[in-house]
């Protein structure tokens, strides 16, 4: 039973990156938005925690990319392939762009939500529930008018709202109760995450995958640790074989973690992730929109999902900021998000099913242990080449600024 009925602007359900810039940027407009989190913080592990160029140039517009910058990052100045002659091939070179920041900032997810959060509470339209989920959405007159909750404590409730934006990830509840069902594409693989201790003196300024025997492994360098995403082939449950014989093949794998991979002490120190790569064809119901994961899961090749997300959140802030301070958002307001964001979108999933042919496929069937060779011999004749996968991974293909009722003065990091 409904205990509670509130009302305010715009509802934003989920607090990760697309949520939170949405709710930061409609907040800055003048708009009443409140964002939904279930969970009590934002502490959790292996979440995405690549911030690319585009969005670190946005957080310099919005005045926080001197905070963000003193959070403890490493950075990645490109990405490629170890050869089987020792060489490697520089797939995407992000020195190559033109930007302030051209490389991809590791940071922890949860220190990147508390920034936008804490900026965010500075506003005096903005709220933040947290422990607070989405239970379903409320309907009036043909229309999404709002959503039901519950807390973590058991109260129930209700909001209502001109405009309910669903930024609830791969497995939106607001997205199936609107009866929006996204089109799904073959994967042929699954990501198994977990983390290891890092040297003091060892590289990590290029992200370099390892493959090996149906085996693709991603060691994500973080400034004390690393971050390992070891890909299987869809589907095979690598709990069954148990914690030696994973120590054993990421040792095969990664031979230079051979001395710590003692550190797993059981597969709960491992985390899966079921790969999706899907995407909606209509966005939006009247009276919902759906952005980011909720619209287009990506696969986490290249480490994109974040950045589209965040790129979604500023052009649905953009878009929609002045209707809905006029009221009611239109359906035609709602459309063109996705007229705005689609192509981009499409691009990015369209080089990650290549990639995922050409390469990961070849991979998990046991064809090869890289990429295939007319790739290798173009970059390694073209070097330049490696602007384009870093321009369309680090800033894609439309990217999206800050708009003006949204920029700051940049804020200084504490000392």
């Amino acid at each position: 039973m409904v205990e509670m009925t509130e009302r305010t602007g715009c509802v934003v359900i989920g607090g990760g990156p697309a949520g939170m810039v949405t709710g930061l940027l409609l907040a800055r407009a003048g708009v009443e938005v409140t964002v939904l989190e279930k969970h009590a913080d934002f502490l959790r592990d292996f979440r995405g925690d690549t911030v690319h160029p585009s969005t670190l140039t946005l957080l310099d517009e919005l005045g926080l990319g001197e905070k963000f910058h003193a959070l403890p990052h490493s950075e990645l100045t490109a990405a490629g392939f170890p050869q089987e002659n020792g060489e490697l091939m520089k797939l995407a070179d992000f020195t190559r762009l033109k930007v302030p920041h051209p490389y991809i900032a590791m940071v922890p997810q949860w220190d990147f939500l508390d920034l936008l959060a804490e900026s965010a509470r500075k506003e005096p339209t903005f709220v933040q529930r947290m422990e607070t989920e989405c239970t379903g959405l409320v309907r009036e007159h043909g229309r999404v008018a709002g959503i039901t909750y519950r807390t973590a404590s058991g109260e129930t409730g209700e909001i209502r709202a001109d405009l309910v934006i669903a930024a609830d990830g791969r497995w939106s509840l607001a997205r199936r109760e609107a009866g929006l069902v996204p089109h799904e594409y073959a994967c042929p693989f699954d990501v198994w995450w977990f983390r290891l201790s890092r040297g003091d003196g060892e590289q990590g300024g290029m992200l370099l995958p390892k493959m090996r025997d149906r085996r693709f492994a991603v060691p994500l360098p973080r400034p004390d640790f690393y971050q390992v995403a070891y890909l299987a082939p869809k589907g095979e449950d690598l709990r069954k074989q148990g914690i030696e014989a994973f120590r054993e093949n990421v040792t095969q794998i990664c031979p230079e973690f051979g001395d710590r991979v003692h550190e797993l002490a059981t597969m709960d120190d491992v985390k899966f992730l079921d790969v999706r790569l899907n995407l909606l064809r209509r966005w939006h119901v009247d009276g919902l929109l759906c952005i980011g994961d909720a619209a287009h899961a990506m696969s986490p090749i290249g480490g994109v999902g974040i950045n589209l997300a965040v790129q979604d959140a500023v052009a649905a802030a953009t878009l929609l900021a002045e209707p809905l301070r006029r009221g009611r958002p239109a359906e035609a307001d709602l459309a063109k998000v996705r007229s705005r964001r689609l192509a981009p979108t499409l691009l990015v999933q369209g080089l990650q099913r290549l990639l995922h042919r050409t390469v990961v496929r070849g991979v998990m069937t046991g064809r090869r242990n890289g990429p295939p060779m007319p790739m290798i011999k173009a970059f390694a004749r073209f070097p330049k080449l490696s602007y384009f996968p870093a321009r369309l991974l680090g800033l894609g293909l439309r990217p999206e600024h800050a708009p003006a009722f949204a920029r700051r003065p940049m804020e200084p990091a504490r000392r």
